[in-house]
Order: structure tokens, then sequence, then C-alpha cells
């Protein structure tokens, strides 16, 4: 690969004016210029986003919908900007279909806690898929401890993709509730989420799509889909982190009761009685966390700025050669390779931990991720404690892979 600079230009991309907006990027760590291949596990943010949280504290600080002031006003009208940009992004049918959450792992309990609760009981089944991350597992082990419901497991292939026809197999009238990963986070793989959606209406069950992984690297629409709940997090999508997104369909968000209780959540409290406010004020109880959902919009701006398909053929470019590069090296095994997916690559190496891999690629100045990601039944499938994951954005280049990658080399002839 000669130079990334060029290849970019045929997906009218410009890699050095996209690096420039992250100032993170320019720094060295370990006496080495950063390469920072952790994006499934956070994005960094663009200098629109910081500035954005710089103007919110130093202009217009304020509590939201309940002043008359002009500071109030304008924090407002801000906040709500964003709620209106979320729909656009999703292409939701309503702006009061988006609920604001402190990230993907709080609309699961949201939805756990007040759908959940409501609607499922003893006898009833959820269905997972092997590949889910821990707060896509956990609530629901939680719920059917609660209610008696039964909790079934979509598998896998070695390929690190579901067996659809297993999933068919599973779908019952006793079916309440399918949640599944849009995209993992530890293989990389986008899953026929809507050919999911698709089925499990068939048998009157509800679906909820956890996209944490989806929403930074792949057109999300709702509307298209046609799910009733899409939850996913802002950190990985350019945005601050605590701050995410519930969508769920009208009828189901009224019909659920309220997750929290407290100010904002109501219409009129009396010691006798309490009304509650309508969606989505009903779910987002108290002073929310204002500045960084602000800065909300000005994420999705920089998204919208560059494309969704540019980012996403280019992101499969860095896939491709990755996958490429990687496998020069002998002791290295791939895990998760699926036909259809994102830009994460997962590996181990013969005969050397994954935290100690991570650990000398520190030292360069690589910084991997290693463990199980939140996802350990998943490890368990593949029979490994965890694997090193490099997960690539927009604003990563070819040349960083191949400082990974001779890192890589080096450390394998140490241990030989």
């Amino acid at each position: 690969m000669s130079s990334n600079y060029e290849t970019l230009n045929k997906h009218g991309l410009d890699i050095r004016k996209i690096r420039a907006e992250f100032p993170i990027l320019h720094q060295q760590v370990n006496g080495k210029p950063l390469v920072y291949f952790d994006n499934a596990a956070t994005t960094q943010k663009p200098l629109r986003v910081i500035e954005a949280l710089t103007d919110y504290y130093s202009g217009y600080n304020a509590n939201i919908h309940r002043g008359i002031h002009t500071l109030a006003e304008k924090a407002t009208s801000a906040f709500e900007e964003s709620r209106r940009a979320v729909k656009e992004f999703m292409n939701a049918p309503e702006a009061e279909e988006i609920i604001f959450t402190y990230g993907t792992t709080d609309g699961i309990n949201l939805i756990a806690s007040t759908f959940g609760r409501a609607n499922i009981g003893e006898g009833d089944e959820i269905i997972i898929s092997s590949m889910e991350h821990h707060s896509n597992i956990v609530p629901w082990q939680m719920l059917c401890e609660e209610t008696g419901a039964k909790l079934k497991i979509i598998p896998i292939n070695d390929r690190g993709e579901i067996v659809f026809e297993a999933f068919e197999k599973m779908l019952s009238e006793r079916t309440r509730l399918v949640s599944i990963v849009h995209i993992s986070n530890s293989l990389g793989t986008i899953n026929p989420v809507k050919a999911v959606i698709q089925k499990a209406h068939e048998y009157g069950a509800k679906v909820l799509i956890d996209g944490a992984q989806a929403s930074a690297h792949i057109e999300i629409d709702m509307q298209d889909l046609d799910c009733d709940f899409y939850v996913f997090s802002m950190h990985k999508l350019f945005g601050p982190t605590g701050t995410g997104i519930l969508y769920g369909k009208r009828p189901l968000l009224e019909a659920m009761p309220p997750f929290r209780g407290g100010g904002e959540m109501i219409k009129e409290v009396t010691f006798e009685k309490t009304t509650y406010n309508d969606i989505p004020y009903k779910f987002e109880a108290g002073t929310p966390n204002i500045g960084d959902v602000v800065a909300i919009k000005r994420a999705l701006e920089f998204v919208e700025a560059y494309g969704k398909e540019n980012i996403s053929k280019y992101e499969d470019e860095l896939l491709q050669y990755a996958n490429e590069r990687l496998q020069t090296i002998p002791s290295v095994k791939l895990i998760g390779t699926a036909q259809n997916k994102i830009s994460v690559v997962s590996f181990i190496m013969e005969g050397i931990h994954h935290f100690d891999i991570g650990m000398m690629m520190d030292a360069r100045g690589v910084a991997l991720r290693t463990g199980h990601h939140c996802t350990q039944p998943l490890m368990d499938l593949f029979n490994i404690e965890g694997t090193v994951r490099a997960s690539l954005s927009l604003y990563n280049t070819f040349e960083e892979i191949d400082i990974m990658v001779e890192g890589l080399k080096n450390i394998a002839e140490r241990f030989k």
C-alpha cells in the first residue's frame, strides 16, 4: 500500500484533514507516535465536540425545560436540537421516540426494567445470541430470575456468525423479546438484524437491537429496520462519554412505566397520586447531562460531513489490509472471520498471552484492547481466555497498521 491518502481520494475523504480535527491523536506515547486502535471501546473526539462542551459551560450553562430566563431557554433549545439531530440520524419517525440515556447499558436496563417487567412473566422466553456483550446478557438473566422467564441463546458457527436456522427454530408463541447485537464488539460480525426482526415479528415478539458498534460504522434506519427498540452509546460515535440513545416505538414507550422517579418525568405530584409526563420526558428524570447531550449534535454533524457510505468503504479497506498483513505472521490466528463484518480484527498469538502482547505493543505507542471484551461466554465458545483486538476508525491509516504488524512481528521473534 503506497499511500493511504491517495487511496482515500476516491471516497472523498482527506485523512490529513480528518486527523487534524482530533487533538489527542497528535502526541507521543512511551516515546512513540500514538497509534490508537481501541475505537470499539471508545472513539476519540473531534475538536467541534470539545468546543461544544466549552461553549455550553462558558456561555449558557443552565438547567433545562423549567426556566424562563435567557440562559435556560438557550440551553433547552440546544438540548432539544440534539434530539432532533438524532431523530434524523436514525431516520426515526418522531423526535419524541428518542430518549437520552447514559449509554447502551443504561438503555438496555431501562427496557428490561420497564417493558420487561410489564410484559414478560413465568414461562415466557427471551432470545439473545452467543456473541452478546455482558450488558445484553446480565439484565435479561436478572429479569428471568425475577419472573421465571427462560433465556434462550442463538448459537454461532466457527466464523462467528449466528446460525439463523437455529434462531428460527427457537421462536415460539412464548417468545416475548429478541435482543440481539447489531455488530459484535469482539468479532466485528454484522448480524442480519433485519431478517431477525421480520422473523420475530411473525411470532408477535418485540425486538431490541444493541447498536453500540453499528452507529459509527454503518447506516442505521429505524423505519427500514422496523425494530421496536434500538440503543447505542455516543462515546463510540465520536461523542461524549455518559450519553446514549434509546429509540422506541411510540405505542410501546407510552405503555411502559417510568424507569426512574423524580423531577421532569412528572405532570403533577400530590401526596395522594403522581401523573407522569409525556414521552420522551417520562424516561428522563432529574437534571440530565446537558452539556454532553448538546455536544451530541456536533458529533453527528462530524459523521454526516464525511458520509457513512464513504466511512464504511474506507474502513473496509483498512480491515482487508489489516487481515492481509496479520496473516503474514505465522503465529497469529484470527478470531471471527465472518463474511460480513466491520473494521474489528481480533486475534491470538501462539504461545504469548494477550495481556503481554497488549503491554509490549503499548510500549511501542500502539493502543490495543486485550481480554474478553465483556463477552466471556463468547470467549468460552472459542475455548480461549481472550483476544487482542484492533478496532479501526476513519482517522486510522494503513501506515499505522504497518506499525502494528511490525511490532507484532518483533514480539513473535522474541518468543520463538
